[in-house]
């Protein structure tokens, strides 16, 4: 392997001393076409691999159809981006890239790019693949092509890794980068705001199956094992085990799409979005709240209050909603939950009471029992020893002014 590495790196350094204009490059390895996906394509500085595939505006990736729209308005605050919504979903690229390794460094080659866009209401799919190294500059110019349509850019961690890496790649051939000044969408920071307490992973490939009910079919290779069986191809031209890698970026390329019109759908009308989940939907109020669309929020966590939930995460939304309430101005919904609450022993409901009729009623006897209350309520609560002391030390300074008033 460390031959393959040595050999990969002096190949990386002779591509990033291409001129601007390059002469043709030979196409090398010409039974790709009879073995993988795809064929030889002519590109501005010589022939590149690419697989191409078009699917319908009806296509559904499981349970989902990968077509929509626009981004809605939340989607694009979220993103903090308002640029985005003002886009079509013809101008946005969803890309994947597949890696020799997981630095970014100088010796990390991107040796298959997948990207989608929607073209005339179909999705087409082009997979760009450097068979050499040698080969890159070739590919990005190609792939620079594609993405000329575009001003935005869809991906799974792609803000930590992708889009640096193909900066990066360009900036070592001196080729204009496609991605300078596009807008970003990174899917992952959305997913793991929304099923991180549900889900007990937040990967691309276990949403398909958790969210979407798209499972991938035997073809799929696992992500870990990508790296080396591309340098397999290199050491001995063996192309056969590659099918599965592109078939496993084709599929999350495919799925971000699917993925991204899903959560637009949630986002756009939440309170009509058919949401099974009750985790999910206080997830959604949470990130209602804090994009500040408190009414929106509000009635999300009332929605989910209403679901099935473990005992934990319905005092945690009951809290959440409660103090919402108090900042919106409306005491008589705060009191009604913080009353629910109290009646429960939950030392954070007998505080706010506490507070209420110190500071609202004017009632320091009646501040004093809830201070007492959640005293006795904190001993046997369920919490962190350091939110517990927090409480003890609030309440005893509670204490010691009510006792002067009264």
């Amino acid at each position: 392997m460390s031959d393959t590495l040595a050999k990969l790196s002096r190949l990386l350094k002779k591509a990033s001393d291409l001129p601007a204009a390059p002469a043709r490059v030979e196409r090398p390895r010409p039974g790709l076409e009879g073995i993988l996906p795809g064929g030889w394509e002519e590109g501005r500085r010589g022939p590149v691999f690419v697989a191409r595939q078009r699917f319908s505006a009806q296509h559904q990736h499981g349970a989902q159809p990968i077509a929509w729209q626009a981004l809605p308005q939340p989607m694009a605050a979220w993103a903090r981006d308002p640029g985005l919504q003002a886009l079509s979903s013809a101008q946005f690229a969803f890309l994947d890239t597949e890696t020799s390794g997981l630095s970014q460094g100088t010796g990390t080659l991107a040796f298959l790019v997948g990207v989608g866009r929607f073209v005339e209401g179909e999705f087409s799919l082009a997979q760009f693949f450097v068979p050499d190294p040698a080969q890159e500059a070739q590919m990005l110019e190609a792939l620079a092509d594609f993405l000329a349509p575009c001003r935005a850019l869809v991906t799974f961690n792609g803000k930590s890794f992708d889009a640096p890496l193909l900066k990066a790649r360009y900036r070592l051939h001196q080729i204009p980068c496609p991605l300078d000044g596009f807008s970003h969408l990174d899917l992952l920071p959305l997913a793991r705001r929304l099923w991180r307490d549900r889900l007990p992973s937040r990967t691309l490939k276990y949403l398909e199956e958790a969210i979407l009910a798209a499972p991938r079919s035997e073809e799929e290779v696992p992500g870990y094992e990508i790296p080396w069986l591309y340098f397999d191809f290199l050491r001995s031209g063996q192309a056969a085990p590659l099918k599965g890698v592109f078939y496993h970026n084709a599929m999350d390329v495919v799925a971000m799409a699917a993925l991204l019109n899903l959560t637009a759908q949630w986002l756009a009308d939440p309170h009509q979005a058919p949401i099974e989940h009750g985790l999910d939907i206080i997830a959604l109020a949470r990130l209602f709240e804090d994009l500040h669309l408190w009414d929106d929020a509000a009635r999300l966590y009332e929605r989910g209050l209403q679901t099935d939930l473990p005992a934990e995460d319905f005092w945690q939304a009951v809290n959440r909603l409660s103090t919402l309430q108090k900042r919106r101005k409306n005491l008589p919904q705060a009191l009604r939950l913080w009353s629910q609450a109290a009646q429960a022993g939950h030392p954070f409901a007998l505080v706010e009471l506490a507070k209420y009729e110190e500071h609202q009623r004017k009632d320091p006897v009646r501040a004093l029992s809830y201070v007492a209350q959640a005293q006795q309520a904190l001993q046997t609560a369920a919490l962190p020893e350091y939110q517990k002391q927090h409480w003890r030390d609030d309440l005893q300074r509670r204490q010691e002014r009510l006792q002067r008033a009264v």
